[in-house]
């Protein structure tokens, strides 16, 4: 599977909660995208977890690497930033839900930080 993403990449930001800290093993950085500005190939291998009512994550059944994380109700969805090929041109823009982060570091790389 392979995928393709048309347009301007948006800064990232990092998510702190515990559900992406258990998936990804750490936290999660994801930029935001029109989902008409996303193309996979090789769809048949991607496979989608309902993590809960309003979103769903995208897997590759084949490494299982965590790709997507799709509010099913917005017409943008979360790339991880981990899974682009070559070099991106952007950076980190902020960390999102610092209230659940792990006790094992600190962010003090001074981009804005919010709880939730």
């Amino acid at each position: 599977m392979s995928f393709e993403i048309t347009g301007e990449l948006h800064p990232p930001d990092a998510c702190h909660c515990s559900m992406c800290r258990k998936q990804s093993g750490h936290y999660w950085a994801s930029t935001d995208i029109p989902r008409a500005a996303l193309t996979v190939r090789g769809a048949e291998h991607l496979t989608w977890f309902r993590s809960s009512a309003k979103v769903r994550r995208g897997f590759c059944s084949t490494c299982g690497s965590f790709l997507f994380w799709d509010p099913i109700e917005r017409d943008s969805i979360a790339v991880a930033m981990g899974a682009l090929d070559g070099q991106t041109g952007i950076r980190l823009g902020m960390h999102i839900h610092v209230a659940g982060k792990g006790d094992y570091y600190d962010i003090a790389d001074g981009l804005p930080q919010k709880e939730r």
